[in-house]
């Protein structure tokens, strides 16, 4: 039987038109110089086994009359997939930024293996950059950090060296007739996705009551999302845009004043939107926007399989809130009630019913989300590896990821921690968020507040003794502090 998209990874094909393109991406950073195209060409194709979607490309159901499939792509061409591009002369960040905005910009292909692999040479300091973008039905952001450690080494120099790649043949493409029947066949009979969510809905009633309850909710709470000015219409263009933060830092705000890393990460990008607005005129007293916070439901047995597992909140934003610590106090609170209230569980229950609808009526549905405010903008925040990985012997610096814009959502924040750091992505359109830069400067300035706050007072012994025994505490807990 083909391999099937599940009705969530084929709801972003469907969501794919007019300047919205559906793929994520990232942008790495190197040291050292850059390999030759060859060399790294070369290096992907002696890993391309451990990742066998990437040799695949999707067939399409004639008629609509089913889920598009996976199937073996015979002319695969890594010439074409892995591409090299040079920076002129120095280099700068702002060169790459214009790059990979250019690069992210475009739309994947659909014929092809839905991914694209760019090595950038000639950035300042000696240093070069990869690339790499990925249509989100191949992939969500977990798996994306599964595959990074898979595509890179652990050390400089691997002990012993990667085993040569086995030999590879591409099995025959089905014929669109036998992909027609091979849906009607599906529909008529009990497919193996329906059955699943069939059982997963009958093993746990109750847990589903209380989930449709809470995305009915959570739906309804989408549907206040007020208007700003990230909500517009968008075109097919993007900027990018980069900052960083220490891990530690943000560990240190969230012992000091309590809730979790990703409460301080969402009260700081609150806050650089607030300061944002404010300097535009615009006014935020009492002003909450909402952001889409996709949450993963990938089991750890499921690490290094592609396709999407995931499901999504609604956070409240209070950008009208200066004070950093009353708005990770707020944002604290309100996570924490959005998570007692099962949302992610009722929204990966909508997401797995999707598996039951016909690709025509799940095309439409797809179609009617432009017309409707549910958040203001997506933040996504993805644990990446808390360890150096490796290309070729060169050491990754940093890594920033790339996240799509939905339709009239202007901007969306990309998260990745990864060796100590916690990178942020940018990704505006390239009309609506012309100072995009600006903002980044926001989030920085925010978060240098927000570390300001857990900070003891030179003055104040009592807090540093306070401050010392929280982290003590997060100690004995298992918790890096």
């Amino acid at each position: 039987m083909a391999d099937r998209l599940t009705g969530l990874d084929a709801s972003f094909l469907h969501l794919e038109r007019s300047g919205a393109h559906m793929h994520v991406a990232s942008t790495s950073i190197f040291e050292g110089p850059a390999p030759s195209h060859e060399e790294f060409r070369n290096h992907i194709a002696a890993r391309l086994h451990l990742v066998p979607r990437f040799r695949q490309k999707l067939r399409f159901v004639p008629l609509d009359q089913g889920r598009p499939v996976w199937v073996d792509d015979p002319y695969l061409n890594l010439d074409y997939h892995v591409r090299q591009t040079a920076l002129p002369a120095p280099g700068s960040d702002e060169q790459l930024r214009n790059l990979a905005a250019r690069i992210f910009s475009q739309q994947l292909d659909r014929s092809k293996p839905l991914w694209e692999l760019w090595l950038v040479e000639g950035l300042d300091d000696g240093r070069f950059a990869i690339i790499g973008k990925s249509h989100h039905a191949l992939v969500d952001g977990i798996s994306g950090v599964d595959i990074t450690t898979v595509l890179f080494d652990l050390d400089p120099q691997p002990d012993p060296p990667p085993a040569p790649p086995p030999p590879w043949l591409a099995q025959p493409e089905p014929t669109d007739f036998h992909l027609f029947q091979e849906a009607l066949r599906e529909r008529l009979t009990s497919p193996r996705e329906i059955a699943r969510g069939a059982r997963y809905t009958m093993r746990g009633p109750r847990k589903v009551l209380r989930g449709i309850g809470a995305t009915t909710k959570m739906v309804g709470a989408g549907f206040s999302a007020p208007s700003s000015v990230f909500n517009v219409e968008i075109g097919p263009h993007r900027r990018f845009a980069m900052t960083q933060a220490d891990l530690d830092d943000l560990k240190r705000i969230k012992n000091a004043h309590g809730g979790t890393v990703n409460d301080v990460i969402l009260a700081i990008v609150a806050g650089g939107i607030g300061r944002y607005l404010r300097a535009r005129g615009r006014e935020t007293e009492g002003v909450e926007l909402r952001a889409m916070v996709p949450v993963s439901v990938r089991a750890a047995d499921e690490r290094g399989a592609l396709g999407n597992r995931i499901t999504a909140m609604m956070a409240p934003l209070p950008v009208g809130v200066e004070d950093p610590v009353e708005r990770l106090a707020l944002v604290s609170a309100a996570m924490g009630d959005l998570k007692a209230s099962g949302q992610a569980v009722g929204a990966e229950i909508l997401t797995k019913l999707t598996d039951f609808a016909p690709t025509t009526i799940a095309s439409q549905a797809a179609r009617l989300q432009p017309a409707q405010r549910f958040f203001n903008l997506v933040v996504t925040n993805v644990p990446g590896p808390q360890f150096p990985l490796y290309l070729l012997g060169r050491r990754m610096e940093s890594i920033f990821p790339m996240v799509p814009l939905a339709h009239k959502q202007a901007l969306c924040i990309g998260i990745m921690s990864y060796d100590g750091q916690v990178n942020f992505g940018l990704i505006g359109d390239y009309d609506a968020m012309a100072d995009l830069q600006s903002f980044a400067l926001d989030l920085e300035e925010e978060t240098a507040e927000a570390i300001a706050s857990a900070a003891p007072a030179p003055d104040d012994p009592a807090r540093a003794r306070a401050a010392a025994s929280t982290n003590g505490a997060a100690a004995l807990a298992g918790e890096p502090s």
